[in-house]
């Protein structure tokens, strides 16, 4: 268990592993760092290749890989903590990774996430719904969503389009918040630098439970020198839940704007 009950997520795109000096100097920043536990993006790791990646103290690692050198993600747990594992889901073209498993008796859900350049947030959005069955108050998703989820995430202040609007509503349904943002209102702080389109942008996220938003002590962005992405770190009060008063149950109207509820309310009755 971790000391003090404090546990810390960290989730960086570290932009390819497959170079020794790359893999040292992410394994060295880790052991900085000191997370609890570890959340990479776009290893670029065939699955042969992951012992490439070892990092001393972290000695569970998960990996979701491509037959290629390219997308991957990995999860590591730091030795610090008793961690349980219970069931693990991942895709074969290593975009997502989906670790279940308890912390000192209490259940967690970790989910990895690096989403496709191009159309990245139907993609995110069929994630959550394949998957909205695992996704309860214990789960935490972390990762390269490749989406600026409000026009604050661009230094442009460009508007979202359809589509993350339809994701926004997939997140709110399932009870979930950019963590980021819900401590940092106005915060201007962004992720990554397009040189493209010359633009910052925070396209990396950490969404949580809104029913656990007291536990989540701080949310930070770390800057990355080896990468071209900048990491985000979250700490969190660790343990048995405080008692809390029950609050009144009321429908959400935008629920009825969406083809996937109202397929599921059909499906009940």
């Amino acid at each position: 268990m971790a000391i003090n009950n404090h546990l810390s997520i960290i989730t960086l795109n570290v932009n390819g592993l497959n170079a020794p000096i790359k893999s040292h100097r992410v394994a060295e920043w880790i052991k900085r760092q000191k997370p609890s536990i570890c959340c990479l993006q776009e290893t670029h790791l065939r699955t042969k290749d992951t012992y490439r990646l070892k990092v001393k103290g972290w000695g569970k690692i998960f990996h979701a890989n491509r037959h290629d050198r390219k997308a991957g993600v990995a999860t590591l747990i730091s030795d610090k903590i008793d961690f349980k594992t219970k069931d693990i889901k991942k895709d074969k073209e290593g975009h997502y990774l989906m670790i279940k498993g308890s912390i000192q008796g209490e259940d967690v859900t970790i989910i990895n996430i690096y989403a496709p350049n191009i159309g990245a947030p139907r993609y995110i959005q069929q994630i959550l719904t394949d998957i909205k069955g695992d996704i309860d108050e214990n789960t935490i998703i972390v990762g390269d969503l490749n989406t600026p989820l409000t026009s604050v995430n661009r230094s442009s202040r460009q508007k979202t389009n359809k589509a993350t609007e339809i994701l926004k509503e997939t997140i709110e349904m399932l009870d979930l918040i950019d963590i980021f943002r819900t401590l940092h209102p106005k915060k201007s702080e962004y992720t990554f630098f397009s040189n493209a389109h010359g633009t910052f942008s925070r396209i990396d996220h950490v969404l949580g439970h809104k029913a656990n938003l007291y536990k989540f002590r701080r949310v930070e962005i770390i800057s990355s020198i080896f990468s071209d992405h900048n990491a985000m770190k979250l700490e969190i009060n660790h343990g048995k839940s405080k008692e809390k008063k029950p609050t009144p149950w009321r429908l959400n109207n935008m629920l009825l704007k969406n083809q996937w509820v109202n397929e599921e309310i059909k499906k009940e009755i």
